[in-house]
């Protein structure tokens, strides 16, 4: 498990700090300030920091909890695996999104110039909603992370399987990398509106007197944006989000498998 724990950390850390411009710019899209206002091209590394302290934590929980899970459901029939994949997986992203999440919500934060530092973004959070402030809207990247994983994992461990099987062999990083590739862009484009509302969700922040946040609900959340700005709204920065998941994916699955694989050759941490 603890080879699950350094693969995922390499992994989160690699895609997150290659591909940081590309979530700048989708978070801008979807912010309701709009694309110019919320920064457009400039200061496009903003929140890096943050990201970076949260990827390798919560890639690593990710994969330990997605990893050990399979292996208690392993007994289950070849036929039920994509249920033991969709479980596992979701299984994993509740346990990263408590990592996650409030380096999510510091890090949009800065990208939508809410705050110009990383320390002035904590302390505005704090100070204006508490501990709690860093927790807005995990249940929304629960809500999203969920049908997301639920999409991709069992599209991506039936692509390996299917391509070892065919091939009569197994598999090697890189082409896993590229069945992540497939199975993360798919599942990305399918789930943009989930985002749309996470993004709002997060961005949203008590005013003066401790005024309701404009954005709370998942639901209201969806329908508010349909109704106001139309439901082509829920589908700001698909493609910037569909770009950045699918090279995201052939980073993140491709270095996951490459880095574990070679912890398994050189049999570092066999014991654990």
């Amino acid at each position: 498990m603890t080879q699950c724990l350094v693969a995922g950390g390499a992994a989160g850390m690699a895609v997150d700090t290659a591909l940081y411009p590309l979530d700048t710019i989708k978070t801008r899209l979807q912010a309701k300030a709009g694309f110019i206002a919320s920064g457009g091209f400039r200061g496009i590394y903003s929140g890096l920091s943050s990201a970076i302290l949260g990827s390798a934590p919560g890639a690593s929980l990710f994969f330990l909890t997605y990893e050990k899970t399979k292996s208690l459901m392993s007994s289950l029939p070849e036929h039920q695996q994509p249920l033991v994949h969709m479980f596992a997986a979701s299984a994993g992203e509740i346990a990263a999104c408590l990592v996650r999440v409030p380096t999510e919500v510091v890090k949009q934060r800065l990208q939508a110039k809410q705050h110009k530092t990383l320390a002035e973004a904590v302390r505005g959070t704090f100070l204006a909603e508490g501990l709690l402030g860093f927790y807005r809207g995990y249940l929304t990247q629960v809500v999203r992370e969920i049908p997301f994983t639920c999409i991709q994992f069992p599209i991506y461990e039936y692509m390996k399987l299917w391509y070892a099987r065919r091939k009569q062999r197994a598999i090697q990083s890189w082409e896993a990398a590229l069945c992540g590739s497939v199975a993360g862009g798919i599942a990305a484009a399918l789930t943009t509106p989930l985002d749309v509302v996470k993004t709002r969700v997060m961005l949203s922040t008590k005013g003066a007197g401790g005024q309701k946040p404009e954005y709370t609900g998942i639901v209201s959340t969806l329908s508010r944006v349909a109704r106001e700005e139309g439901a082509r709204a829920l589908f700001s920065g698909i493609v910037p989000r569909t770009i950045w998941i699918s090279i995201g994916g052939f980073v993140f699955l491709g270095s996951y498998e490459k880095v574990k694989e070679t912890l398994l050759r050189a049999k570092l941490f066999s014991h654990s």
